[in-house]
């Protein structure tokens, strides 16, 4: 008994580990718990103690960006995954490579893309828009707005549209005037 009960713990160590280095970029926690909790692979309380114990062990690293706490996986957890990598049931490997594949543009675009805001004072709220490629920042604009509506919309149309209004910056900035 006791020993399916560590066989099945280490299979979920196992299985995060799979998901991150499947992923090839930083994660953030909300990104790996809901492709944790879509696809009931484990309960949330057992999924962040793993994610501590990995930690802990350094076959993951963690790191904090804009108030988001993101994953990757270490060269020490790289080298245990590949070497237990046969512990994960073929059918758990196939739902996250078939999940991931379909989901790494939006995982990407979450990571890369960035719109927050602010309050500053009473009426003022700062918006920060970026852009990412990798560690290289190809737009980070901050824009202040006198009301929390304006804060919001300007973030949601920028994660929607980002590459369109990123381009029409560009366009405006570099078009020759008079």
């Amino acid at each position: 008994m006791n020993m399916t009960i560590n066989r099945e713990l280490a299979e979920n160590k196992l299985i995060l580990l799979y998901i991150i280095d499947k992923l090839d970029m930083p994660i953030s926690n909300l990104q790996l718990t809901k492709i944790v909790m879509e696809n009931k692979f484990m309960n949330y309380f057992i999924f962040q103690q793993f994610l501590d114990e990995l930690c802990d062990l350094k076959y993951i690293s963690s790191k904090i960006t804009d108030n988001k706490t993101y994953y990757s996986i270490t060269p020490s957890g790289k080298q245990t995954l590949d070497y237990f990598i046969n512990h994960i049931p073929k059918g758990i490997i196939l739902i996250i490579n078939n999940y991931i594949s379909n989901m790494r543009k939006n995982i990407r675009n979450e990571t890369l893309i960035k719109a927050d805001f602010t309050l500053e004072s009473e009426s003022e709220f700062t918006v920060t828009c970026q852009i990412r490629e990798d560690a290289f920042s190809l737009i980070d604009l901050k824009i202040s707005v006198g009301t929390k509506s304006d804060a919001r919309d300007i973030c949601k149309n920028w994660q929607k549209h980002s590459q369109t209004i990123y381009s029409e910056i560009i366009e405006s900035l570099i078009k020759p005037r008079d």
